[in-house]
C-alpha cells in the first residue's frame, strides 16, 4: 500500500514538473512575428544610436555641416524606413506623416 501512494506522488510530481516543458507558449508564427519585430527595434535603437553619434560628432567639430547634413539625412530616411517596416509587421498604418530634417 506505500508503495502505491509513492508511486502514485511520483507520478504526480512528474507530470507537474513536466508540464511546462510539454506546452507551446503560442504558434510558430506568433513566435516569428515577435522575433521579426525584435530585431526591428534592435535595428532602429542602432540607427537612433547612430543619429545621435552623428550629432555628437558635429558638435565636436568632427564633420563639417555638409558632411552632417548629408550623413544625418541619409540616417533618418534610413530610420524612417525602419520605422515603416515595423508598422508593417506590426499590421498597423502610418501613424502620422514622417518628414527629415
Amino acid at each position: 500500500m506505500e508503495l502505491l501512494i509513492a508511486l502514485v506522488i511520483v507520478a504526480l510530481v512528474a507530470i507537474w514538473v513536466a508540464g511546462p516543458l510539454r506546452r507551446r507558449p503560442g504558434t510558430g508564427e506568433e513566435r516569428v512575428e515577435d522575433s521579426v519585430l525584435a530585431e526591428l527595434e534592435a535595428r532602429k535603437q542602432a540607427k537612433y544610436r547612430e543619429i545621435r553619434d552623428t550629432e555628437l560628432d558635429h558638435a565636436q567639430g568632427k564633420l563639417t555641416a555638409a558632411e552632417f547634413a548629408t550623413q544625418d539625412a541619409e540616417l533618418r530616411r534610413e530610420a524612417i524606413e525602419i520605422l515603416k517596416q515595423i508598422d508593417a509587421a506590426e499590421g498597423t498604418g502610418p501613424s502620422g506623416s514622417a518628414s527629415s530634417a
